[in-house]
């Protein structure tokens, strides 16, 4: 067990206006491989839909302790510290990455960080790809993390 530190935004880098389920996410991940990669747990706690709703994938008891059944496989080196949120899209015209993100997307992804760091105030938020050298999640986190309020204490 240790303690939460990190919250994640990643894209589940499928095009725009594509909605993803649950199902979908856990075939990629848990699937043995070439049909998946083959992991023990999905890489996200939470997916946010195309129409705002935020759907749980692994529960978690929202306590700051990351205990070894809450921690999922969402950026390698961070996973046993942090709580991965995804939103399906992310990749645009062209195969280019790109925030697909509708405004219901945006909606509850701003009101999901918020509350996150009213409850784990310690905590800070990163893009995948502050973390990795990917895309993901096709926007600049910490510049919308700012637009949105955000304390520059809590921007990774």
């Amino acid at each position: 067990m240790t303690t939460l530190q990190l919250l994640v935004i990643h894209c589940t880098a499928t095009p725009g206006g594509l909605e993803v389920t649950a199902a979908d996410i856990r075939r990629w991940h848990l699937s043995p491989p070439p049909a998946g990669r083959g992991w023990h747990r999905v890489g996200y706690t939470d997916l946010v839909h195309l129409d705002g709703r935020v759907e749980r994938l692994v529960q978690n008891n929202e306590d700051s302790q990351v205990d070894p059944w809450e921690v999922t496989n969402g950026a390698m080196g961070f996973n046993q510290i942090a709580r991965h949120i995804v939103y399906a899209g992310g990749i645009g015209v062209g195969g280019k990455p790109s925030d697909t993100r509708t405004p219901a997307q945006k909606d509850a992804l701003r009101n999901y960080v918020l509350s996150f760091l009213q409850v784990h105030p310690q905590c800070k938020v990163a893009g995948h790809n502050q973390l990795a050298p990917k895309a993901c999640p096709s926007f600049d986190v910490p510049q919308w993390l700012r637009s949105i309020g955000v304390n520059h204490q809590n921007i990774y």
